[in-house]
């Protein structure tokens, strides 16, 4: 499946528009990892455990897109959008949302 953020694609023509697809990624992360990256924020650098998390979810919710193109007979999904924003209590979950354009090329 290629999945690109282009609206198209240098030598591979679009044969099928097969629609507008999404999928989305809500992962929490718990009072350990918080603890930790609490830890890292006060004294400084990089907080890994969220940049973990993070990717995680992203990975996720491309996983789910790549599923539902190829449910559609899609081989590519082109302009490939993705949002983070946090959500729940206090802000202590992450959703990812990915969003594009299912075709066959």
């Amino acid at each position: 499946m290629l999945i690109t953020t282009t609206s198209t694609v240098e030598g591979k023509p679009v044969k099928d528009y097969l629609g507008v697809i999404n999928a989305q990624s809500i992962i929490g992360a718990n009072i350990f990892k918080d603890i930790f990256a609490g830890l890292r924020d006060v004294f400084g650098g990089r907080s890994k455990t969220y940049e973990k998390v993070l990717e995680q979810a992203k990975e996720d919710a491309l996983r789910e897109l790549s599923e539902k193109a190829q449910a559609m007979g899609a081989n590519g999904i082109l302009g490939v959008d993705l949002d983070f924003e946090t959500v729940g209590s206090g802000g202590s979950m992450l959703m990812v949302i990915a969003t594009g354009t299912a075709v066959r090329l």
